[in-house]
Order: structure tokens, then sequence, then C-alpha cells
């Protein structure tokens, strides 16, 4: 546990900047946790990193549900089946990911980032279409994507919202916007499975997750006036942003090389 001023300041502001960022650009600043964990907070280990990425993604996901439920954008059905089999996925992903070596799993989750950072490049098409209702039919399709989904949500350590978003249209037909606030159960229960893994095996740094909470809350605050200011640059600030992701991958992939 860590108790130095010093880094729970920086675990702080880092988790304002990842707040931040997911506040303006939405899905892709979670993977941003890891790499300031390690290289800003001075984590020394990948997997505690991930951990306690995993648990500050997992909070700040309830924190934006909760905005987005009361204005009635969530499909609980949906969401509950995709997250329930999701977690389960994410647990087993996890599960593998530990028995890694750190700078190995390092240079993977490079890799993830990367794609993440060229999933936000990707234009994303506003199609108009009935909101879907759960049905019997369609609940073994739901699971099985979330399965799928919460397995590499789990194994690379991210929150996954790049990957829940489109698996949830696929699999319902739901909208590109019901998708992205119905996404957000997934993401903090893949991040709650992910962190309570690696929690049993002690890479969980309470005071670390409780700093980059703390950070999170101000970074929404101050995004939200800034998210509306965006306004017509937003595809601008997403393609920039995306730009950044890739960087730092590239920097990740490099140093985990180095070892």
């Amino acid at each position: 546990m860590t108790t130095a001023l010093l880094p729970l300041i920086l675990a702080t502001l880092s988790g304002g900047v990842v707040a931040l960022l997911l506040t303006l650009f939405g899905g892709g600043g979670s993977v941003l946790a890891v790499p300031l964990l390690l290289y800003v907070v001075g984590v020394a280990d990948p997997h505690v990193a991930i951990g306690v990425s995993a648990a500050g993604v997992a909070l700040n996901a309830l924190t934006a549900l909760s905005g987005h439920a009361r204005a009635g954008r969530v499909r609980w059905p949906c969401a509950l089946v995709f997250a329930v089999t999701g977690a389960a996925g994410a647990w087993v992903g996890s599960s593998l990911a530990k028995m890694i070596d750190g700078h190995q799993l390092l240079l993977i989750f490079a890799v993830a980032m990367a794609a993440v950072g060229l999933s936000m490049l990707r234009p994303k098409a506003v199609i108009e279409r009935p909101e879907p209702t759960l049905s019997w039919a369609m609940s073994p399709r739901i699971g099985l994507a979330g399965a799928g989904v919460g397995s590499a949500a789990g194994f690379f350590g991210i929150g996954g919202g790049f990957l829940i978003v489109p698996g949830l249209m696929v699999s319902t037909g739901m909208t590109l916007a019901t998708a992205q606030a119905t996404s957000l159960l997934s993401v903090a229960a893949f991040g709650a499975a992910t962190a309570s893994n690696y929690a049993l095996s002690g890479w969980v740094d309470p005071t670390l997750v409780a700093a980059m909470a703390v950070g999170g809350v101000g970074g929404t605050l101050a995004g939200l006036p800034l998210a509306k200011r965006l306004g017509a640059n937003a595809p601008l600030g997403n393609r920039l942003f995306a730009g950044l992701i890739l960087v730092v991958a590239v920097y990740v992939a490099v140093r985990a090389i180095g070892g």
C-alpha cells in the first residue's frame, strides 16, 4: 500500500487526466491509465498498474453510468446479460494475463493500445433505427458477444469500451448513442472482475485506486464544460487524441522491449 505523498499526488493527477479525456472523447481514455501509473506515478510492477487501472476504470464507469441511467439512455436487460457473461469472461482473461511476465504483458498491452487508437480514427456512422427489446432469442447472441469481449478486456486490462460498443450494436441492433450509454455497465463489471482477480494476487494498491478515483471526480467536472465547447472541433480533437494513444503505444512497446 502506497503511503508516500508524491506518488499519491501524481496518481490523483493521473486519475484527473484520464477522466478528463474520457469526458471529452469517450472510449479510449482509460488505456492511458496504465502508462501513467507506470511512467508518471512510478509503479514498478506492470501487474499492479493493470490491477489499479482496472479498479479505477470500474469506479469511473459507475459514475458516468449513473448520469446516463437518470437520463433513461441505458437498456438494462441487454446491459445486464452482456455485463454478467462478460464479467465471467474478464475473470478468465485476467487469469491468463496473470500468468504472463510483466514486460511481455506490457508489449501485448501496447498492441491493444494501438488497436484502440486505430479504432478511434475510423468514422462512426450514425444510423437511425428503432431501439431493440431484449428477447429470449436474442439472449444467447448477447451472452456470447459479452463473454468474448469480456475475455479480451480482462486479458488486456482495459475498460474495453471500444469493443463493448460495437459488440452491443452487432448483437442487439441498438444505435451507437444507446450502445455507448449501455456499455458503461459492462465497463464497470469487466473492470471490477479484473481488479478483483488481481487483488487476490496482491496486485491492487487501494490507496492508489482511491487517489485516482478522487482525481477522476475532478477530471469529470472539468471536462463537462470543455466538452460543450469542443463542439464542431470534436472530430479533430478525437483524431489528435487517437494520435496521442498511438504515440504512447509505441513508447510502451519500446520500454517493454527494453526490459
